[in-house]
């Protein structure tokens, strides 16, 4: 293999764990914020079963439950968001992959075709020497 396929095979293969790790942040943030909904789906619930059995925290319910829509949204909006992000980091590493496999696909063609004409080369010798020991 040629120094140069090389070389593009091995930033090639950098571009790919780079965005490996980046996808692999980005699923975490996303699992992060999922869990920050149903933490916030679970405190509602809490709340709203204390405001049945108790008259003070039914009065101060609705407020809760204003706030509580607030953060619930803030939270919707950043999981769509990582959802978009992690969208095009998928295509992003999907795209590496298919560059990837690109240059190993040239690197490989390139060595079999120097294989080739090395073969031709060598077969062109031997008929030449063959042709020699006929002349003599």
């Amino acid at each position: 293999m040629t120094a140069w396929a090389q070389s593009l095979i091995r930033i090639s293969n950098y571009e790919v764990e780079t965005l490996q790790k980046r996808l692999a942040e980005i699923t975490a943030r996303r699992a992060s914020a999922e869990m920050r909904l149903a933490v916030l789906d679970a405190e509602v619930e809490v709340e709203q079963e204390r405001a049945r059995q108790d008259a003070d925290a039914a009065m101060l319910l609705q407020a809760y439950l204003n706030g509580w829509k607030m953060r619930k949204s803030a939270a919707q909006n950043d999981v769509a968001e990582i959802d978009a992000e992690e969208v095009g980091a998928r295509d992003a590493l999907t795209g590496a992959f298919e560059e990837l496999k690109k240059f190993e696909h040239v690197a490989e063609t390139t060595r079999l075709a120097a294989m080739i004409a090395a073969g031709k080369r060598e077969t062109a010798a031997f008929d030449e020497m063959g042709l020699r020991c006929r002349a003599s």
